[in-house]
């Protein structure tokens, strides 16, 4: 029979071991610049708790939401210094770090949802990350970003109605090239500010998804919204080359296996929340335009002539249009 100093020691040793256990946990560092409500972010959420619970504690992913480390620029450097482990970028986030994903800032490159996943969740996917890991930063996870269109104060029907007008675009070559060509002006300012921007009249408009142009409430000086579904951008989780070579194999299968759960629980979610936000839009006022492609695409050919000029872009671009 246990007495009770004996049962005391015991709980005692047990809960030293525990402690210990804890004290040495690896601990991923995640920051991101979305709100902790968007689905993306819930996804991380999702993620996390299953890494911590796969690993019954020796692997852990510490959050820091709201751009608290940074914008996404920032935090991909800091990933490269060691500073960060995991950040959440766009693809043309990633542009300025490896031109091959100036791919995805292509307007129209994708026919269907079916073609969009197959590209974002097979042999090209594989390849770009591969393209980019000895740089320094290998992204390991990837979630669906719906199409994204432009807002404004008035209507855009046509690429004639972006002329004069100051858009806010992303900071990148692809981007801002898209917008010349229609015949606006492109205003590259960081994503927290475009509300205020927006306000007080910097930008006349401004493009994003449906949720994005929601959350951010957008809609609330720019009523207009114009579904010409230019590009389709994908979010990446992004872990730094270095904190995944330091993982452990098994490590490194809870991980990926965990992000792989999230991908999938991120899809369910945002077509939920898709058809949430236009309810939320329209129910405020929100004046949703369907607008012919056609002109668009038009005015925009002249930047697959010069994607195709580029021999690496080029043989990517005919795998991408071979997949049906």
């Amino acid at each position: 029979m246990i007495r009770l100093a004996q049962l005391t020691t015991l709980l005692l040793g047990g809960n030293l071991l525990l402690l210990s256990s804890h004290a040495n946990a690896t601990v991923l560092k995640l920051a991101h610049n979305l709100d902790n409500n968007h689905v993306v972010a819930v996804a991380f959420q999702h993620m996390a708790k299953e890494v911590n619970e796969q690993s019954h504690g020796s692997l852990k992913i510490r959050i820091y939401p709201n751009g608290q480390m940074g914008g996404p620029r920032e935090n991909l450097e800091m990933l490269q210094q060691g500073a960060l482990d995991m950040t959440k970028a766009m693809a043309s986030e990633l542009e300025p770090f490896d031109s091959i994903f100036s791919i995805f800032s292509l307007p129209y490159l994708f026919s269907s949802s079916e073609q969009y996943h197959k590209v974002l969740y097979g042999p090209v996917e594989e390849e770009l990350a591969n393209h980019i890991k000895p740089k320094g930063l290998y992204p390991i996870g990837v979630y669906v970003g719906g199409s994204r269109s432009f807002y404004a104060k008035k209507p855009i029907r046509t690429p004639d109605d972006l002329k004069g007008l100051r858009v806010r675009v992303i900071t990148t070559p692809t981007t801002i090239r898209m917008i010349q060509l229609l015949g606006g002006s492109p205003a590259p300012i960081p994503f927290g500010e475009v509300y205020t921007a927006l306000q007080q009249g910097v930008v006349d408009a401004a493009e994003n998804n449906i949720p994005s142009y929601v959350q951010t409430r957008h809609m609330e000086i720019t009523p207009y919204f114009s579904a010409d579904q230019h590009t389709s951008i994908p979010d990446y989780l992004v872990i730094s080359t270095r904190s995944w070579n330091k993982l452990t194999a098994e490590q490194q299968k809870i991980l990926k296996t965990a992000i792989e759960h999230s991908e999938q629980y991120e899809q369910k979610l945002w077509t939920a929340q898709v058809k949430k936000s236009k309810a939320q839009a329209i129910k405020v006022g929100v004046h949703f335009i369907e607008v012919d492609k056609t002109a668009f695409r038009e005015k925009l050919k002249p930047m697959w002539l010069e994607m195709e000029k580029d021999p690496e872009q080029a043989r990517l671009l005919k795998e991408i249009q071979a997949i049906q």
